[in-house]
C-alpha cells in the first residue's frame, strides 16, 4: 500500500510539473503553480519559510519522502530505474555512503558561490534540470502538436486551438538539457539513485532531518532470513540486509524493499521494542552540511535564436532581425535588479517557457548561464502582461501589478542615426512614436533650422519604461535604428 500510494503522488506531482513547462496559455500555473513554489531549492532562495518549515516537517515526520514525491528529477529517476529492473530484476547492492564526496561537491559548489561563478551549482540543482529538460526538448514537441491540432481545426472554421512558434530558445541551453538528461537516464538505468544519494544539495540538506524521521522502513529480525532481495531492490543502495540496517540519510520511502520482502521482516514505521533499528550513517553531524541554505544559485546559458522567413504578402521576403550588442542585459520587470537576479534564479527555465510574448530567453553570459534576460526580436514586453513574475518559484522575479509594471523602468531606448529608414531610403516612418506605451518617444525634424527635414526619434530617457515595443516594431532590418539598453537596478518612473 505504502508503494502504491507513493506511485500515484509522484504520478501526479510529475505530471502536473511537467504541464507547468509545456503549458503556453498560462492556464496550468491558475491550478498548478504551487507545484513549483513548493520545491525546497527554490523555497529557500525566495525565502518562503512556510513552505520550508512544512519540508522540513514532512521530512522529520515520513523521511526523505521529498524526493520519491516531490522532486521531479528524482520521480524521473525512478522512471529510468523501474525500465533499468525490468531489463534485469534485482540489479542493485548495498554500499557505503560517500561521505567526503558529498563534501567536496558541497565545498566546490561554495567557493563558486563565493566567487560569484555559481554556473555549476546551478547546473545541479534538481528541479532546475529537470526544467531545462521540459523546457528545451519537450515542450517543442508539444508545441507541435498543437499546431498540427490548429491546423486540422482551421480546415474545420474552428478556433478550439491556435498555432503558436516553434523556435530554438538557445542551443547551448537544449545541449545541456539532452546531457543531463542521457546522464541522469544512464546513472537510474544502472546504479538507481547515484546523483541523489552524491551530488544533490536538496538530497544531502534534507538527509540532515531524516536520519530523525518519526516513521522509518525498520528490520524484524526475528522475520528476516537474509535472503537479500531487499538490498537488491534499494535503489537507494542503502539497506545492509547482513547487519539489518538502514542509512536513513539516503532511503527515499519509496517502499520497493517492503513489497519484495517475502517474509514481513521489513515495516514502515515508528520504533517498537520487537524491532531492531540502526542506522550507517556518518557520525558527523548536521551543522556541516546546512551551509547549503546559504548556496543562492545562480543562473544560466543560452544564445541567439534563428527565425524562419516569413513573407510580406508572398511579395517580399522579410529579414530577421539581429539582437543588437547591449552592454547591460535587460532582466524582467519585477526582478529589480541584475544582481537579485543573480543571486536568487536557478535558471529553472520556468518563466521562459511561459513568456507569451516570446521575449524571453536564457542568458549566453557564461557568469549567467541559463538566466532568463530580454530581447525583442520577436515580440515586446507588453504592459498587460506580468506573467513571468507570476510563475517564478525562486523570488528572481517578485509578483508585480500591471499599475506598477507600466511604471517600472528596466532600460531606455537607444536611437542608431545610421540605421533609421527616414534617413538611408528617404521615406517617413514614426513606427517607434506610435507605439511607445509611455509616450517617451516623438518624431522631430532631424536638421532643427530645416521644419522640412526627414523626422526622426527623440527618445524621453525619464519617461522610457524599456518596454521593447520601438524596438520590435522598427522597420529596419537586421538592425534596428532603436534599441534598448538595460538598467542594472531598476526604478519607478
Amino acid at each position: 500500500m505504502l508503494r502504491k500510494i507513493r506511485i500515484t503522488l509522484a504520478a501526479v506531482m510529475l505530471i502536473g510539473i511537467t504541464w507547468l513547462f509545456l503549458d503556453f496559455t498560462g492556464t496550468a500555473h491558475c491550478w498548478l503553480g504551487w507545484m513549483a513554489k513548493v520545491q525546497l531549492l527554490e523555497a529557500v532562495l525566495a525565502l518562503n519559510v512556510v513552505v520550508i518549515a512544512a519540508l522540513v516537517a514532512l521530512t522529520l515526520i515520513f523521511g526523505r519522502i521529498y524526493c520519491s514525491v516531490v522532486c521531479p528529477l528524482g520521480i524521473m529517476q525512478d522512471l529510468f530505474g523501474w525500465f533499468g529492473k525490468k531489463a534485469k530484476k534485482n540489479r542493485y547492492t548495498y554500499s557505503k555512503q560517500k561521505h567526503a564526496l558529498r563534501m567536496a561537491f558541497f565545498t566546490f559548489m561554495l567557493i563558486l558561490i563565493v566567487l560569484g561563478g555559481g554556473t555549476i551549482v546551478q547546473l545541479l540543482a534538481p528541479y532546475s534540470a529537470f526544467g531545462r529538460i521540459a523546457t528545451m526538448m519537450l515542450q517543442p514537441i508539444w508545441i507541435a502538436g498543437n499546431n498540427m491540432l490548429a491546423a486540422i481545426a482551421e480546415h474545420y472554421d474552428s478556433y478550439a486551438f491556435y498555432s503558436v512558434d516553434v523556435w530554438l530558445r538557445s542551443l547551448p541551453v537544449l545541449l545541456i538539457a539532452s546531457a543531463t538528461l542521457v546522464l541522469l537516464a544512464v546513472l537510474a538505468w544502472r546504479n538507481g539513485r547515484t546523483y541523489c544519494n552524491t551530488i544533490c544539495p536538496v538530497g544531502t540538506l534534507l538527509s540532515v532531518f531524516a536520519k530523525f524521521s518519526w516513521l522509518k522502513v525498520r528490520f524484524d529480525v526475528d522475520k528476516c532470513k537474509n535472503c537479500s532481495l531487499c538490498t537488491k531492490n534499494c535503489k537507494a543502495s542503502c539497506i545492509d540486509f547482513k547487519t539489518h540496517t538502514v542509512d536513513y540519510t539516503r532511503c527515499v520511502v519509496c517502499g520497493d524493499c517492503i513489497e519484495s520482502c517475502k517474509f514481513g521482516a521489513l515495516k514502515y514505521g515508528r520504533n517498537t521494542q520487537s524491532t531492531q533499528t540502526s542506522q550507517n550513517s556518518p557520525a558527523s553531524g548536521a551543522s556541516r552540511r546546512t551551509f547549503l541554505l546559504s548556496s543562492a544559485l545562480l543562473a544560466t546559458a543560452a544564445m541567439a535564436q534563428k527565425k524562419d522567413k516569413i513573407m510580406d504578402g508572398g511579395l517580399a521576403e522579410i529579414e530577421d532581425k539581429v539582437a543588437p550588442e547591449r552592454q547591460t542585459p535587460l532582466t524582467p520587470p519585477g526582478s529589480l535588479s541584475a544582481q537579485n537576479m543573480a543571486q536568487h534564479c536557478t535558471g529553472c527555465q520556468l518563466c521562459v517557457s511561459e513568456c507569451p510574448n516570446q521575449v524571453l530567453r536564457p542568458s549566453g553570459d557564461v557568469w549567467h548561464l541559463m538566466q532568463p534576460v530580454m530581447s525583442y526580436e520577436r515580440g515586446y514586453c507588453r504592459p498587460e502582461c506580468n506573467r513571468c513574475s507570476e510563475v517564478c518559484p525562486a523570488g528572481a522575479i517578485k509578483p508585480i501589478s500591471h499599475e506598477v509594471k507600466v511604471s517600472t523602468q528596466i532600460g531606455h531606448a537607444v536611437w542608431i542615426k545610421k540605421n533609421c529608414i527616414p534617413l538611408t531610403d528617404g521615406v517617413e516612418c514614426g513606427n517607434c512614436a506610435r507605439h511607445c506605451p509611455s509616450g517617451a518617444i516623438e518624431m522631430v525634424p532631424s536638421d532643427p533650422d530645416d521644419d522640412t527635414s526627414p523626422y526622426v526619434p527623440a527618445v524621453n530617457e525619464a519617461r522610457c519604461i524599456g518596454c521593447g515595443a520601438c524596438e520590435n516594431l522598427c522597420p529596419a532590418r537586421p538592425y534596428s535604428a532603436i534599441y534598448v539598453e538595460g538598467h542594472e537596478v531598476h526604478k519607478e518612473v
